[in-house]
């Protein structure tokens, strides 16, 4: 697991409120983004812990004490820009804990330049 000189991942009030009620029901939580099967705009969230990382993942950083790691791939592929946490409607997918009733978590990419 590669670990970043700075953090490059940030949340909304919404998705730091859902993590905050995640929190409280059960523990702290940790997001992955995967670039398998699933590889896309939604992040999956779990118990921390409970997802094994492995050396192709990347810790951008945490959000209110959450990690937050990606496959280094899609980093590579999403142009290695500054990721925004946040939550839309719909019910979340996989194994993922929800970001509320109906609601799961997604991640938004802002490219900057000269971010390498």
């Amino acid at each position: 697991m590669t670990t970043p000189p700075t953090e490059r991942v940030t949340a909304t009030p919404a998705a730091r409120d859902a993590i905050s009620a995640l929190r409280a029901a059960g523990g702290p939580v940790m997001f992955v983004q995967s670039g398998g099967c699933c590889g896309g705009s939604v992040p999956m969230c779990f118990p921390a812990g409970e997802f094994l990382v492995g050396g192709t993942d990347l810790l951008l950083g945490e959000v209110d004490g959450a990690a937050f790691y990606i496959d280094t791939r899609l980093d590579e592929a999403w142009g290695h820009g500054r990721y925004v946490l946040d939550v839309e409607d719909g019910e979340p997918e996989g194994l993922s804990l929800p970001a509320g009733p109906h609601r799961h978590f997604v991640t938004h990419v802002h490219l900057e330049q000269g971010v390498s």
